[in-house]
């Protein structure tokens, strides 16, 4: 090992979480070295948010476009694939992360290549694809930013069969004609959006009992009635036993339970994630190799007053602006804690409190139709004991939204605590869904009173005038 080099933090991983603690912490003045195995920007950049929604964007506007009088004659071909992967390509710079690298140059911090490890307390071993050693050294925190892969089952023959992963999803260059997708969650039913309008035959095998089983019912329901108009098939109840593949780019078979034998061109495997820590050091601080990284409210890990853990690898909330959250957060704490005045708050909504993790998470999934919710969901809100009410309303009875498109489909819920009289929950789907989540985050976290949102007036006419209709409703 080379000469040990020392920052204020090191930060082991470079997507948007990494890059959000070199952000605060150099803000605070503190030295910061950044270490990233492949691409700064990680895996929202390159495979997942990013490539997904620019594959995913025509689609919906096209699907929007051919609902609006007057314009759907001028949208009923296909698209245009290579202008979609060229668009993509743009998006991610190609796969290559000189911009990134650049802002985190702008930032003063030291950006390292290479594989990270902890090597003991405060203290990371950096090899670089040369060969080259270092040993970085922390006076204040090391932050363990390392993300997640996609889980590949052990199902008989399913490995031998080289499936896409959403890394191969968010940027294949070549649309296969059949496609078949285990999974029924956000990647899967937005890579079965993207791919079927980009004109693959979609095979949609879910093992639950419907589509993005983490929300509302009616979300999934909606989701999956829409993709069946589309033309792609959707299973539910359905177990892969086995998977068979010869060659390397030969047709692939899914064997179900029971027997029942599927053929595509391609296989996608959209059935979770697990943390990136199996090779990171963590036995060198007693923590457990290729598990999660448990932490508290300002995401620094139990027993230690050094080590913290942001994204996706601490298992609080898997999502980019989750992550990119408990990274202001924690490093703001960091910053206070360095400068030694004790002044911290972990209360509620405090300062250095990722508390939206547990309380106040949104999510959007851009289907057709779009799925956004934030919160809990009626059946969340009453297992946690809450006396409530879900109030429902038919989105497509707004005026803004049957002008947005002939026959909107779409739902509004509403989930009120009774007791407090304040929201714990909405979901929205529909056309346009993703943009309406803030407002109601903002009514989460803020804790307005129904009395106050009552006086919150959509303008007239938006989609989100289905607030008054909930409201109304409400009220009675």
């Amino acid at each position: 090992m080379t000469e040990a080099m020392e920052y204020d933090v090191v930060v082991l991983g470079g997507g948007p979480a990494g890059e959000n603690i070199v952000d605060r912490t150099r803000a605070a003045g503190l030295t910061t070295a950044l270490v990233e195995s492949e691409l700064v920007g990680g895996e929202c950049s390159y495979w997942a948010c990013v490539p997904s929604k620019a594959l995913l964007r025509p689609a919906l506007a096209r699907a929007e476009a051919r609902r609006v009088p007057g314009l759907a004659g001028a949208v009923a071909g296909p698209l245009d694939a290579e202008a979609v992967f060229a668009h993509r390509d743009y998006w991610t710079g190609n796969w290559n992360d000189d911009g990134q690298v650049d802002w985190i140059d702008s930032t003063g911090a030291d950006l390292y290549r290479g594989h990270g490890r902890l090597y003991g307390i405060r203290k990371v071993a950096v090899t670089s694809p040369e060969g080259e050693h270092h040993v970085l050294s922390a006076r204040h925190a090391v932050v363990v930013a390392t993300g997640t892969r996609a889980v590949v089952p052990e199902v008989p023959g399913l490995a031998e069969a080289r499936p896409w992963t959403s890394r191969e999803a968010t940027s294949a260059r070549e649309v296969p004609g059949r496609l078949l997708i285990v999974g029924g969650s956000v990647v899967a039913t937005e890579m079965a959006t993207a791919w079927q309008a980009l004109g693959s035959r979609v095979t949609l095998l879910v093992r639950g009992d419907g589509l993005l089983p983490r929300m509302e019912p009616f979300a999934g329901e909606m989701v999956a009635e829409a993709l069946r108009e589309a033309g792609a098939v959707v299973r539910t109840g359905v177990e892969v036993e086995a998977v068979e593949r010869d060659g390397s780019t030969g047709p692939v078979t899914v064997v179900l339970a029971g027997g029942e034998r599927l053929e595509g061109d391609e296989l996608l495997v959209a059935t979770g994630r697990a943390p990136r820590t199996e090779d990171i050091g963590l036995d060198t601080v007693g923590l457990t190799p290729g598990g999660w990284i448990g932490v508290d409210e300002s995401c620094r890990v139990p027993g230690s007053d050094w080590l913290y853990a942001v994204g996706d690898v601490n298992h609080r909330a898997l999502l980019t602006h989750q992550g990119k959250y408990q990274a202001r957060i924690a490093g703001a704490a960091i910053a206070a804690r360095a400068a030694g005045t004790g002044d911290i708050d972990t209360s509620r909504w405090g300062a250095h409190a990722a508390t939206a993790d547990t309380e106040a998470v949104p999510q959007a999934v851009f289907t057709d139709p779009e799925a956004a919710a934030v919160g809990l969901s009626l059946a969340e809100a009453e297992r946690a004991g809450y006396r409530v009410r879900a109030v429902d309303h038919d989105m497509g009875k707004v005026s803004g939204a049957g002008l947005y498109a002939e026959g909107y489909q779409g739902r509004a819920r509403m989930v009120v605590d009774l007791d407090r009289e304040v929201l714990l929950g909405v979901t929205f789907v529909g056309a346009g869904a993703a943009e309406l989540v803030h407002a109601a985050t903002i009514a989460v976290v803020g804790e307005v009173p129904i009395d106050r949102l009552w006086h919150a007036v959509p303008a007239f006419p938006t989609i989100s005038e289905v607030w008054l209709r909930l409201l109304e409703a409400y009220r009675g």
